[in-house]
């Protein structure tokens, strides 16, 4: 089986970053890139599109909503014409960055709240993928399967990546549990990497009561502003590699 691996980088301001990219890079297969409004600048993002070309992973716009302060994981209600213009002006903004660098942006990964938001609710998810599919039609939007996200793309005529997460827990609808949960987040390496194993393996992600959801995986996420990011990347690509899974981008 072929499988991606992704994380979400760039997510540094001016002088501050966070996590260690460069390192997470020489691990993963796909680099999500904060776009300037959750997290990023244009000088990060060219640098984070320049360090992923030469390593040959793959680039996707991470917008989220207009939320230094709170990271992009608070909601920022606004109807659904702005949020199709806020992911369009920032996958073009990347896009934009990516030329600079001598790379392109193939996918798009909506950041924090607003990914939140687009799996809670349909005229959300739709916004979503009008927001991508204005920009570019052959774009693929990274979602999670069964949820409003999946089907709001496939309806805009997407092709779509159906995502995990090897550092959060899952809700019993199949979304991530509320980070304000204990044990929502899984900074244990070994764990997360036997977690993707088994989610792979399966072909489902476990809630937290011990409920089994079927679902598709066509990409891992470890995000990369969790503590102990790079072991927890590293030991969720040798749990696949050792199960015999090629790790390659799905948009290259």
């Amino acid at each position: 089986m072929r499988i991606d691996l992704n994380s979400d980088l760039g997510e540094g301001f001016g002088p501050w970053r966070m996590g260690d990219d460069a390192a997470i890079l020489d691990v993963v297969t796909s680099a999500n890139v904060a776009c300037g409004l959750h997290a990023g600048d244009p000088d990060i993002m060219v640098a984070t599109a320049q360090a992923a070309r030469v390593r040959g992973v793959a680039l996707g716009a991470h917008p989220g909503f207009a939320d230094l302060q709170g990271f992009g994981r608070r909601v920022v209600r606004m109807g659904a014409r702005a949020i199709e213009n806020l992911v369009a002006y920032q996958v073009g903004a990347l896009q934009a960055c990516a030329a600079l660098a001598g790379h392109r942006v193939t996918y798009v990964k909506a950041h924090g709240a607003l990914n939140n938001l687009q799996n809670a609710e349909a005229e959300v998810a739709a916004a979503v993928a009008r927001g991508v599919r204005g920009v570019d039609p052959r774009l693929v939007l990274v979602v999670m399967p069964g949820l409003p996200s999946e089907r709001g793309a496939l309806e805009a005529g997407l092709a779509v990546a159906r995502e995990v997460f090897a550092d959060r827990a899952y809700a019993e609808d199949g979304q991530l549990a509320s980070r304000a949960l204990p044990g929502a987040v899984i900074e244990d390496p070994d764990e997360a990497a036997a977690r993707v194993a088994a989610m792979v393996e399966e072909g489902a992600v476990t809630t937290v009561s011990g409920r089994r959801l079927p679902v598709r995986i066509d990409t891992v996420c470890v995000h990369g502003d969790t503590p102990g990011a790079l072991a927890t990347a590293r030991a969720v690509r040798r749990a696949l590699e050792a199960a015999g899974h090629a790790l390659t981008p799905f948009a290259p």
